[in-house]
């Protein structure tokens, strides 16, 4: 399995996933034009994309969809709930309910706590490797932190700095208790602590992703998980909204 995340931030999200035999993406907050361009630079040609995954349907989650949908022929991905609150046709999509099999890749759904009327959280693994993806949720409840446990790669949100974000004067105090909330976003202590609980001796790689821009830095998220674990054997990395990861060999 090789991973890229393309982009990850509030201006827009998209992780590329890719095996011998399929490529998906999970969501698709770039426009398509964008989205499309970005593949291009890894040398990733769009109408190969077999199957898109979404979290839930935020803009920042779905912007390119619709149209990404229209021109190639991957198929969406998506809960009956999420369809209704998206609101817009799609050519092609199928719900996703508990698992699904994409050749030769297993996909497990991981329900996540957003403010969004359903969302999703991806465990996905292939014969030799494992992926978690959960960004936009106010908290992992426990009883999915067996199934979570020990993958090889972990891909999970590390969104706000608490400190920063209440001394944040151009963010209203409703924004901040949003944030904050069970159905908000996980802070840099959240995501550290969490990954504390999960990591194991399979565990290789780790990108914190969805961080805020104006509530959070590198250095901090960076700073509080070494802190709360040992990062010496893992490559660790951050997500970033405009530059791309490398295709991470998982």
């Amino acid at each position: 399995m090789r991973v890229c995340v393309i982009a990850s931030g509030s201006k827009g999200n998209c992780c590329y996933i890719e095996t011998k035999q399929t490529k998906i993406l999970i969501d698709i907050g770039l426009n398509c034009i964008t989205t499309e361009r970005k593949l291009k630079e890894k040398n990733i040609d769009p109408d190969e994309i077999e199957a898109i995954l979404i979290t839930h349907t935020h803009k920042d989650h779905v912007d390119g969809l619709r149209v990404f949908n229209k021109k190639h022929k991957a198929i969406a991905y998506l809960t009956e709930v999420m369809y209704k609150e998206l609101n817009q046709e799609l050519k092609n999509y199928e719900f996703i309910n508990d698992t699904l099999e994409i050749k030769d890749l297993k996909i497990t759904t991981i329900k996540t706590s957003h403010d969004a009327e359903d969302s999703n959280g991806y465990i996905i693994e292939d014969n030799k490797s494992s992926l978690v993806y959960i960004t936009d949720t106010g908290y992992i409840n426990i009883k999915n932190h067996k199934v979570l446990k020990n993958k090889t790669m972990y891909i999970l949100e590390s969104n706000h700095d608490v400190e920063m974000l209440m001394n944040n004067p151009n963010y209203p105090y409703h924004l901040k208790q949003r944030i904050l909330g069970d159905k908000g976003h996980l802070s840099n202590k959240d995501s550290a602590y969490y990954l504390k609980k999960l990591i194991g001796d399979n565990t290789k790689h780790i990108i914190l992703a969805h961080l805020s821009e104006h509530n959070n830095t590198d250095e901090l998220a960076l700073k509080t998980l070494k802190e709360t674990i040992d990062i010496n054997n893992l490559d660790v990395e951050i997500a970033h909204q405009e530059i791309q990861t490398e295709l991470i060999e998982v």
